[in-house]
């Protein structure tokens, strides 16, 4: 009872001014995101918002760990841009649902544990290509409006503008270090809207990309023929959105873990997500995922708890209800610079000091993880690319190490003790430690450092048993472990298996 209705640690000490203003930092910088994403996907703009209000609740409240923050992602409505252009919103409402159900059936069956697949270079190069998207992003506020072609700002505006993020970057650089009470982010914010109300500045504000103005998000079922045709249409969008949103999803709760020095859980945050999305298909909701660079801003803020979250969600709420007017009037500098510390803050700078002392194979996949996650935009692409490389080096540098001890005993019994894994990359080294012809009527093979791992390993013994018996000799196996003797069951007419004790090989799960 306790691991499905215990949502709250009660027990967990929590700073309620942190949280409280955390959240509405955290509103304040995802709302532009969100309206920016919703326009350059051809959505309404409200559509962007409703997304940050339902994503942001929902995962607050049911997610994977505190101090998490979902909305309205860029990198889950990119996926979504060529279906809108195609067959219109209905058709993106449908694929969002349809996305959180594949997000649901993943919690469900408990798939998030394969994120532990993904290795250390792979993450650096995740999270510094993400900095990097963060800091690019911004430069689009330097333009004179979101639309596509849209000039660069040029002369006093842009000096205004220039002026005034350096002011906000440099608030947020200097106030900690006078006080740590409130966030510096939310000081800067305040400090810059004071400063171009107070002096009438002209610049450009929240308004200047979209009403903000709204009421509650209403219920719709997506207007789509219910038939194999549509399903054809919208699963494989549904899909990639699902991979796309679990896949930056579950790096940043990783990387929240490592920050904060707890543990979350990804199965539970992926079944969050996907109730999440399936409600934002059904309430005029993009979708989205955790968004990293909120997150960031959360973090920095001194929000450790859950209701963070839950404040920033809605306080968006809010917003679009009542506070568009005020809030349509904050100037878009100070957001930007907000956002330009968090693309500083985000990057693995560590990784520049590391790097001559990291192996060339991992410098070569976190560079490239980065610069496929900056010039494609495909978190999922990039990472899945990434483990690819790194497994392959890894079965690589694995092949060579095979090794085998070879003696005589007092019987006249050949022994080959193997070391390393025995699989499809080490079959041919292994092949080459055995001399057929010259070894004594009966040889062993010991397994005791060593693994039958595959198919390719299993055929490599049977072949190898084959030249014995047609030599005349007889070559026994010992030391096998269970899962390998499983996998030599249909070898077993011709291998002798010595069934000894070791260990069952079994891969840990989550604990819920």
């Amino acid at each position: 009872m306790n691991v499905y209705f215990n949502l709250f640690d009660f027990q967990q000490k929590v700073n309620y001014k942190n949280e409280i203003l955390a959240g509405i930092t955290v509103a304040m910088t995802m709302m532009p995101e969100s309206l920016s994403f919703a326009i350059l996907a051809g959505f309404p703009p409200l559509v962007g918002l409703y997304a940050a209000f339902i994503m942001g609740l929902v995962t607050a409240i049911f997610g994977g760990r505190p101090g998490l923050i979902s909305g309205g992602a860029g990198a889950t409505v990119v996926v979504l841009i060529a279906l809108m252009q195609s067959h219109g919103i209905e058709y993106v409402f449908a694929a969002v649902a349809l996305a959180g159900l594949i997000q649901i059936l993943i919690g469900l069956f408990k798939l998030a544990k394969f994120i532990r697949l993904v290795p250390q270079p792979v993450m650096y190069g995740f999270v510094n290509g993400l900095a990097v998207i963060i800091f690019m992003s911004q430069l689009n506020q330097f333009k004179e409006s979101t639309a596509p072609g849209a000039g660069w700002l040029t002369g006093p505006p842009l000096y205004t503008m220039l002026a005034l993020v350096a002011i906000t970057m440099l608030i947020i650089i200097v106030f900690p270090r006078i006080s740590k009470a409130v966030p510096a982010s939310l000081v800067a914010i305040v400090c810059i809207f004071g400063i171009v109300l107070g002096f009438g500045i002209e610049t450009k504000t929240v308004s200047d990309i979209a009403s903000i103005a709204g009421g509650f998000p209403p219920f719709h079922i997506p207007e789509i023929p219910f038939n194999f045709d549509s399903l054809g249409i919208v699963a494989p969008y549904a899909l990639v959105m699902a991979a796309v949103g679990l896949t930056e999803g579950l790096l940043t709760l990783n990387l929240v873990d490592e920050m904060t020095g707890t543990k979350g859980n990804g199965n539970r945050e992926s079944m969050a997500q996907g109730v999440a999305n399936v409600l934002n298909g059904f309430f005029f909701g993009m979708g989205g995922c955790p968004m990293i660079a909120q997150t960031l801003v959360n973090l920095s803020a001194g929000a450790r708890a859950r209701l963070s979250g839950i404040i920033a969600s809605l306080t968006i709420l809010c917003v679009i209800l009542f506070g568009a007017p005020v809030i349509g009037r904050l100037p878009m500098a100070a957001l930007t610079g907000v956002m330009l510390m968090v693309a500083i803050g985000t990057f693995e700078w560590a990784s520049f000091r590391i790097i001559n002392k990291m192996p060339k194979q991992d410098i070569f996949v976190g560079v490239l993880v980065a610069v496929i996650t900056i010039f494609l935009h495909n978190l999922a692409l990039a990472v899945l690319i990434g483990v690819i490389i790194s497994a392959l080096v890894f079965a690589w540098e694995s092949a060579k190490r095979i090794r085998a001890k070879k003696y005589i005993d007092a019987n006249g019994v050949k022994h080959y003790e193997i070391y390393g894994p025995l699989f499809f990359g080490s079959v041919s080294a292994f092949n080459e430690k055995f001399d057929v012809a010259g070894d004594p009527m009966e040889v062993i093979i010991d397994f005791k450092d060593s693994r039958i791992a595959d198919m390719s390993a299993i055929e490599a013994v049977n072949k190898l048993t084959g030249r014995y018996r047609a030599a005349g000799k007889r070559l026994r196996l010992k030391h096998l472990s269970e899962d390998c003797r499983k996998l030599l069951k249909n070898a077993q007419a011709v291998i002798d298996v010595n069934l000894i004790e070791d260990p069952v090989y079994s891969v840990a799960t989550e604990k819920e």
